[in-house]
Parts: structure tokens; C-alpha cells; sequence
């Protein structure tokens, strides 16, 4: 059965459900909605010792998956294939991102995706330093790996995205972006529309002295930033120019959907160069993330993805 068939099926069982579930978002308190005890349990095992650093291909983030997997089927999301795992086809060994979706409400907006993504891979071990090799990955990338998991439980819960989201969840970022350039190329082959691609990385530690709570890659090439504050009512989203003269725009999972599709593709991060000394080190633990913070991004991010989800046109243009 084609993968049309099968969301007209999902579109059908979602609509018997639809007012309850619509009457049970108006009783979420998205203010409070994602805490600090939750993110400490998700990321103390994700950046724990015994997944070893996360390199593609391991053990480790085999354990990963799993746990992603696992929660993603608690929350109720679908998978987008056959099954949670996309197997890469520009990797040399056995690696897989996990993609998951709800199905869009609208009957005319629901053919148009938000995918909302990070990578869950690190870089594994490195040699000794002082008794610890294990380059843990917290900061890098279990922060926004955790965000987009609470994200994708608010909308499973809420029942109100009028837009199809994906949540994609990559695997060899580290090797050279090749889990979303995988990803990327499939959807396009498989003609998805895709509106916009909301990614996350690193945002386990806040900014200081900022007047947002996290900055944009790529905050020319788009009007993304204005759209945002205006949902969040709120200043949250800036400007960093450390992260334009960096280029980051071009170096995480955003970039393969820019180049394939054309659209809107941005990363959201709160590391600035200044406030986490451990990026690729084994200090990168889960004991030196803010997890309050994290919650917090988690909290003000969600009206921002549900406008942008929600909108009644696609408002978010590429300058």
C-alpha cells in the first residue's frame, strides 16, 4: 500500500479522535509543560557512560535509537516508514535515522510537512584523559535530541498540528551531515512538500548577556526570526554574528533540506562559543547541562513551532 493510502487511513482513525484530542490541548499548560526533571532523566541516559559517545554505527546509539523509539511509540507518534528506522543509503556500515509523524488535521494543509529534527549521533570514544575517554555528548547532541522528543510529545499530545510533522531524529552527522543528505534526497525523490525544516543543536547551557533565548543559524536567508518572535510574543529568537562568521548555517542538518528543497531551513542553538568549554571532549557530560534552561526552550518554542505549523499560508519566505 502506498504511503498515501496509508495517511488517508491515519486521516480517518485522527478525525474520530480529533475533538478530544483538540479539547484536551485547550488543558495543557505550555508554559510548564516540559521540566527540568524530565529533561535531567532523558538526558542523563542519553549522555550516560554506557552508550559510550554515540558514534554512528555503535552499540551506543543502537541504545539510543532504541530508547527514541520507545518514546516515540508512548506518545503515540506514527511511524513515517515501514518502521521508525530510515536506513542510510551513503553510509558504509549500518546506520539509520528515526523518523516518526503525525498526521496533519487540515484536509488542506496536512500535505505540507514541518519536519522538526536533530542529530542523536556524537563521536564515540577519544584517548584518555584523566581516567575518561568517553566523549558523552550531551551538550552535542542529547540536548537537541531531547528537545525535539518533548516537542513531538506536546503536538501528539495537543492533536492540533493542521501541517504533517516529522520528527527526524539523525545519525552520522558527525560523519559529514550524511543522516539528513540522506533524508533529504528520499523526501525529495518521494515529491514530499516540504514547507520548512526546525532544527536543534546544542542547547543544553544558556547564553549570557543576550537579549534572546536562542539565536538562528542562517537568520538572513529568511524571515524565520520575525515569524517566530511574533508567535512567541516575545523576543526569543536573535542574531548571533559568531555563528554567521562561523558559517553554521552550512554545518548541521538544516543545510541538506536548504540545498534539496529550496526552502526555509534553520538550526536553533543557545552555544555561543563562550558559555561551554568541553565541544568534543569527553567533559561533555550530562552533569554540566542546565536542564531548566533546556525545559525553557522546550516551553517557548512550542507556539512558535505551532504557528508556524498552524499558519494558513506559508509565511516563512526565503530572502
Amino acid at each position: 500500500m502506498k504511503r498515501s493510502l496509508i495517511f488517508l487511513f491515519l486521516a480517518l482513525l485522527m478525525a474520530c479522535k480529533a475533538t478530544k484530542r483538540s479539547a484536551g490541548a485547550e488543558e495543557i499548560d505550555i508554559a510548564n509543560f516540559s521540566n527540568a526533571t524530565l529533561m535531567g532523566e532523558h538526558m542523563n541516559f542519553l549522555a550516560s557512560d554506557a552508550l559510550k559517545g554515540r558514534d554512528t554505527g555503535s552499540e551506543g546509539i543502537d541504545l539510543a535509537a532504541t530508547f527514541l523509539m520507545e518514546k516515540m511509540q508512548e506518545n503515540g507518534i506514527s511511524t513515517y516508514y515501514k518502521t521508525y528506522q530510515d536506513t542510510l543509503s551513503n553510509y558504509e556500515s549500518v546506520a539509520f535515522n528515526i523518523v516518526g509523524a503525525l498526521e496533519g488535521t487540515d484536509p488542506g494543509l496536512k500535505n505540507e510537512v514541518i519536519l522538526v529534527g536533530a542529530h542523536y549521533d556524537h563521536i564515540g570514544l577519544l584517548s584518555n584523559q584523566n581516567g575518561d575517554s568517553i566523549a558523552n555528548g550531551a551538550n552535542d547532541n542529547a540536548s537537541g535530541t531531547v528537545t525535539v522528543l518533548e516537542l513531538a510529545r506536546y503536538f501528539a499530545k495537543a492533536g492540533t498540528n493542521k501541517r504533517t510533522m516529522v520528527f527526524a531524529f539523525f545519525s552520522a552527522e558527525e560523519k559529514g551531515l550524511r543522516g539528513s543528505a540522506h533524508l533529504a534526497k528520499r523526501m525529495k525523490e518521494e515529491g514530499v512538500d516540504l514547507y520548512a525544516v526546525l532544527n536543534f543543536e546544542m542547547t543544553g547551557v544558556p547564553m549570557t548577556d543576550k537579549e534572546y533565548l536562542v539565536y538562528v543559524t542562517g537568520f538572513n536567508s529568511s524571515n524565520i526570526a520575525a515569524v517566530s518572535n511574533a508567535y512567541a510574543e516575545e523576543n526569543i529568537v536573535g542574531f548571533l554574528p559568531t555563528a554567521e562568521s562561523y558559517n553554521l548555517f552550512k554545518r548541521s542538518d538544516n543545510y541538506p533540506f536548504y540545498e534539496v528543497f529550496k526552502i526555509p531551513a534553520h538550526t536553533f542553538s543557545t552555544f555561543d562559543f563562550t558559555n561551554f568549554d568541553h565541544y568534543h571532549k569527553v567533559g561533555d557530560e550530562a552533569n554540566s547541562m542546565d536542564f531548566s534552561h533546556m525545559a525553557q526552550v522546550v516551553n517557548k518554542m512550542i507556539p512558535v513551532v505551532q504557528g508556524i505549523t498552524n499558519s494558513g499560508t506559508k509565511e516563512i519566505i526565503l530572502k
